[in-house]
């Protein structure tokens, strides 16, 4: 089994590719004062651009882990999720957390298929 690390930062990699799946670490929004809405839409675009740059796409999503500050405000980030995934919804948990650092209201982490 090979293993191909993509889009380094200084502590680690953006996508990890290995055994026909693309593993995306935690991702979180540039913006990290705008609202929950529309830092879930920065993350899943950027996300996208991960997966792509991986040779494959958002509708190859098959698991994903999300971590928010606040879940009374977790109906803004459900209606920018179903935007984005349309039909291809992909299994999923949400977590509340206290604190994602810099300000975040949420992070994802997700695995793709590879192709």
């Amino acid at each position: 089994m090979s293993i191909i690390r993509n889009i380094r930062t200084p502590i680690m990699h953006r996508a990890v590719e290995a055994n026909g799946f693309v593993f995306v670490g935690g991702t979180i929004a540039d913006d990290t004062s705008a609202s929950m809405g529309e830092q879930t839409r920065n993350i899943l675009g950027k996300i996208a651009g991960y997966l792509k740059e991986a040779g494959t796409d958002a509708s190859r999503i098959v698991s994903a882990s999300i971590f928010v500050t606040d879940l009374s405000k977790k109906k803004e980030m459900d209606a920018a999720w179903t935007e984005f995934f349309a039909d291809n919804l992909p299994a999923r948990a949400t977590v509340g957390v206290a604190d994602l650092g810099g300000g975040a209201l949420i992070e994802v982490v997700v695995t793709a298929l590879k192709g």
